[in-house]
Protein backbone atom coordinates (compact mmCIF):
# COMPACT_ATOMS: atom_id res chain seq x y z
CA UNK A 1 0.00 0.00 0.00
CA UNK A 2 1.14 3.44 -0.54
CA UNK A 3 0.52 5.05 2.51
CA UNK A 4 1.58 7.59 5.07
CA UNK A 5 4.44 5.86 6.19
CA UNK A 6 6.08 5.66 3.04
CA UNK A 7 8.09 8.92 3.47
CA UNK A 8 11.18 8.08 1.22
CA UNK A 9 12.41 11.47 -1.06
CA UNK A 10 8.85 13.13 0.45
CA UNK A 11 9.67 16.99 1.24
CA UNK A 12 8.15 19.11 4.16
CA UNK A 13 8.48 17.26 6.91
CA UNK A 14 11.92 18.36 8.26
CA UNK A 15 15.09 16.95 8.77
CA UNK A 16 16.04 13.93 11.21
CA UNK A 17 16.90 14.89 14.38
CA UNK A 18 19.10 12.32 15.71
CA UNK A 19 18.57 11.93 19.87
CA UNK A 20 21.74 11.47 21.76
CA UNK A 21 21.97 9.28 24.25
CA UNK A 22 18.61 7.97 23.09
CA UNK A 23 16.76 6.02 25.52
CA UNK A 24 14.58 2.74 24.97
CA UNK A 25 11.99 4.47 26.12
CA UNK A 26 10.58 7.69 26.90
CA UNK A 27 8.01 7.19 29.14
CA UNK A 28 6.72 4.90 30.98
CA UNK A 29 3.32 3.84 29.02
CA UNK A 30 5.62 3.04 26.11
CA UNK A 31 6.61 -0.15 27.76
CA UNK A 32 2.92 -1.23 28.47
CA UNK A 33 2.53 -0.90 24.98
CA UNK A 34 5.30 -3.27 24.04
CA UNK A 35 4.78 -5.72 26.49
CA UNK A 36 1.10 -5.93 25.45
CA UNK A 37 2.20 -6.07 21.81
CA UNK A 38 4.18 -9.27 22.70
CA UNK A 39 1.60 -10.69 24.83
CA UNK A 40 -0.92 -10.26 22.26
CA UNK A 41 0.95 -11.50 19.02
CA UNK A 42 2.08 -14.36 20.81
CA UNK A 43 -2.22 -15.23 21.50
CA UNK A 44 -1.27 -16.65 17.58
CA UNK A 45 -4.46 -14.99 15.49
CA UNK A 46 -2.20 -12.99 13.37
CA UNK A 47 1.17 -12.37 12.03
CA UNK A 48 4.01 -9.93 12.09
CA UNK A 49 3.06 -8.60 8.37
CA UNK A 50 -0.86 -8.19 9.35
CA UNK A 51 -0.12 -6.15 12.25
CA UNK A 52 2.33 -4.26 10.68
CA UNK A 53 -0.46 -3.71 8.00
CA UNK A 54 -2.75 -2.94 10.63
CA UNK A 55 -0.27 -0.06 11.63
CA UNK A 56 -0.01 1.37 7.85
CA UNK A 57 -3.67 0.83 7.26
CA UNK A 58 -4.04 4.21 9.61
CA UNK A 59 -4.88 6.96 8.22
CA UNK A 60 -2.45 9.74 6.91
CA UNK A 61 -3.31 12.64 8.99
CA UNK A 62 -3.01 10.52 12.51
CA UNK A 63 -0.28 8.07 11.43
CA UNK A 64 2.65 11.33 10.87
CA UNK A 65 1.02 12.85 13.98
CA UNK A 66 1.83 10.05 16.22
CA UNK A 67 4.69 8.87 18.03
CA UNK A 68 6.10 5.13 17.37
CA UNK A 69 4.23 3.60 20.01
CA UNK A 70 1.59 5.99 19.77
CA UNK A 71 1.18 4.00 16.20
CA UNK A 72 1.58 0.32 17.57
CA UNK A 73 -1.24 0.96 20.22
CA UNK A 74 -3.69 2.39 17.12
CA UNK A 75 -2.53 -0.55 14.97
CA UNK A 76 -3.23 -3.22 17.74
CA UNK A 77 -6.55 -1.76 18.73
CA UNK A 78 -7.54 -1.97 14.99
CA UNK A 79 -6.37 -5.82 15.14
CA UNK A 80 -7.87 -6.43 18.00
CA UNK A 81 -11.06 -5.43 16.78
CA UNK A 82 -10.65 -7.43 13.60
CA UNK A 83 -10.38 -10.47 15.18
CA UNK A 84 -12.72 -10.37 17.60
CA UNK A 85 -10.83 -9.81 20.76
CA UNK A 86 -12.54 -6.69 21.86
CA UNK A 87 -15.34 -4.81 21.09
CA UNK A 88 -15.06 -0.69 19.97
CA UNK A 89 -17.06 0.11 23.31
CA UNK A 90 -14.96 -1.98 25.18
CA UNK A 91 -11.64 -0.17 24.07
CA UNK A 92 -13.36 3.32 24.88
CA UNK A 93 -14.97 2.38 28.66
CA UNK A 94 -11.75 0.09 29.24
CA UNK A 95 -13.71 -2.62 30.83
CA UNK A 96 -15.32 -5.96 28.97
CA UNK A 97 -18.77 -6.18 28.29
CA UNK A 98 -18.90 -9.33 27.45
CA UNK A 99 -17.56 -12.89 27.26
CA UNK A 100 -14.04 -12.41 25.57
CA UNK A 101 -12.52 -14.75 22.92
CA UNK A 102 -11.07 -17.07 23.61
CA UNK A 103 -6.98 -17.33 22.42
CA UNK A 104 -5.17 -20.27 20.55
CA UNK A 105 -2.32 -19.32 22.66
CA UNK A 106 -1.79 -17.41 26.19
CA UNK A 107 1.68 -16.11 27.07
CA UNK A 108 3.14 -17.21 30.84
CA UNK A 109 5.21 -14.57 32.41
CA UNK A 110 7.79 -16.75 33.02
CA UNK A 111 7.89 -17.82 29.47
CA UNK A 112 8.85 -13.98 28.33
CA UNK A 113 12.45 -14.03 28.32
CA UNK A 114 13.01 -17.25 26.79
CA UNK A 115 10.26 -16.61 23.73
CA UNK A 116 12.06 -12.92 22.97
CA UNK A 117 14.83 -14.68 22.88
CA UNK A 118 14.00 -17.10 20.50
CA UNK A 119 12.28 -14.43 18.84
CA UNK A 120 9.57 -15.40 15.60
CA UNK A 121 11.66 -17.05 12.92
CA UNK A 122 10.61 -16.65 9.05
CA UNK A 123 13.25 -18.41 7.19
CA UNK A 124 12.11 -21.36 5.13
CA UNK A 125 13.88 -24.04 3.11
CA UNK A 126 13.85 -22.96 -0.42
CA UNK A 127 11.59 -24.71 -3.11
CA UNK A 128 14.36 -23.45 -5.59
CA UNK A 129 17.33 -21.98 -6.29
CA UNK A 130 17.93 -18.38 -6.16
CA UNK A 131 17.56 -16.62 -9.23
CA UNK A 132 19.72 -13.86 -8.56
CA UNK A 133 23.76 -13.92 -6.89
CA UNK A 134 25.89 -11.63 -5.15
CA UNK A 135 26.40 -8.39 -7.92
CA UNK A 136 23.62 -9.29 -10.32
CA UNK A 137 22.14 -6.08 -11.11
CA UNK A 138 18.56 -5.78 -10.50
CA UNK A 139 15.40 -3.75 -11.01
CA UNK A 140 12.54 -2.98 -8.70
CA UNK A 141 9.48 -4.00 -10.03
CA UNK A 142 6.63 -0.75 -10.20
CA UNK A 143 3.77 -1.45 -8.26
CA UNK A 144 0.74 0.43 -6.48
CA UNK A 145 -0.67 -2.75 -4.44
CA UNK A 146 -3.94 -2.16 -1.89
CA UNK A 147 -2.55 -4.33 0.52
CA UNK A 148 0.54 -4.24 2.65
CA UNK A 149 4.31 -4.73 0.93
CA UNK A 150 7.64 -4.32 1.98
CA UNK A 151 8.99 -2.45 -1.27
CA UNK A 152 9.24 1.11 -0.86
CA UNK A 153 7.40 3.17 -3.06
CA UNK A 154 10.79 5.34 -3.44
CA UNK A 155 12.92 2.20 -4.73
CA UNK A 156 10.17 1.38 -7.31
CA UNK A 157 11.12 1.47 -10.66
CA UNK A 158 14.86 1.76 -10.04
CA UNK A 159 18.36 -0.10 -10.45
CA UNK A 160 20.45 -1.21 -7.90
CA UNK A 161 23.27 -4.09 -7.31
CA UNK A 162 22.36 -7.52 -5.13
CA UNK A 163 24.94 -7.26 -2.02
CA UNK A 164 23.73 -10.05 -0.60
CA UNK A 165 21.03 -13.15 -0.16
CA UNK A 166 19.86 -13.94 2.95
CA UNK A 167 17.79 -16.87 1.91
CA UNK A 168 14.33 -18.17 1.56
CA UNK A 169 11.86 -15.96 3.93
CA UNK A 170 8.29 -16.04 4.19
CA UNK A 171 6.53 -13.37 1.58
CA UNK A 172 5.16 -10.38 3.60
CA UNK A 173 2.73 -9.50 1.02
CA UNK A 174 0.34 -12.38 1.02
CA UNK A 175 1.12 -12.90 4.80
CA UNK A 176 -0.02 -10.08 5.95
CA UNK A 177 -3.46 -10.69 4.18
CA UNK A 178 -4.07 -13.99 5.89
CA UNK A 179 -3.39 -16.29 2.71
CA UNK A 180 -1.67 -19.41 2.85
CA UNK A 181 2.00 -19.13 4.07
CA UNK A 182 4.50 -18.48 0.96
CA UNK A 183 8.08 -18.33 0.86
CA UNK A 184 10.62 -16.26 -1.27
CA UNK A 185 14.76 -15.45 -1.82
CA UNK A 186 15.31 -12.50 -0.09
CA UNK A 187 17.77 -10.07 -1.27
CA UNK A 188 19.62 -6.99 0.12
CA UNK A 189 19.64 -5.00 -2.98
CA UNK A 190 22.07 -1.35 -2.47
CA UNK A 191 21.03 1.42 -4.77
CA UNK A 192 23.01 4.87 -5.41
CA UNK A 193 22.15 8.12 -4.00
CA UNK A 194 21.58 9.46 -7.68
CA UNK A 195 19.75 6.55 -8.74
CA UNK A 196 16.56 6.98 -5.98
CA UNK A 197 16.89 11.12 -5.36
CA UNK A 198 17.78 12.18 -8.92
CA UNK A 199 21.41 13.49 -10.13
CA UNK A 200 21.36 16.24 -7.66
CA UNK A 201 21.25 13.67 -4.83
CA UNK A 202 24.77 13.05 -2.82
CA UNK A 203 26.62 10.79 -4.99
CA UNK A 204 28.82 9.13 -2.07
CA UNK A 205 25.57 8.22 -0.84
CA UNK A 206 23.54 4.89 -1.27
CA UNK A 207 20.78 3.10 0.09
CA UNK A 208 20.31 -0.69 0.87
CA UNK A 209 16.58 -2.52 1.10
CA UNK A 210 15.77 -6.05 1.96
CA UNK A 211 13.70 -6.95 -1.48
CA UNK A 212 11.95 -10.53 -1.72
CA UNK A 213 12.65 -12.20 -5.09
CA UNK A 214 9.07 -11.32 -7.18
CA UNK A 215 9.97 -7.44 -6.40
CA UNK A 216 12.70 -7.70 -9.05
CA UNK A 217 14.05 -8.63 -12.45
CA UNK A 218 17.09 -8.24 -14.23
CA UNK A 219 18.40 -4.96 -15.29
Amino acid sequence: MNGGQDLGGQMGFGPVQPEPNEPIFHAEWEKRVLAINVAAGAMGAWTIDGMRAARESLPPAEYLSSSYYEIWLAGLHRMLVEKGFVTPEELTQGQPLSPAKTPKRVLKGEEVASVLRRGFPYEREAAAPARFAVGDAVRTIVMHPQHHTRLPRYARGKTGVIERVTGCHVFPDTGAQGLPETAQWLYTVVFTGPELWGRNADATSSVSIEAWESYLEPA
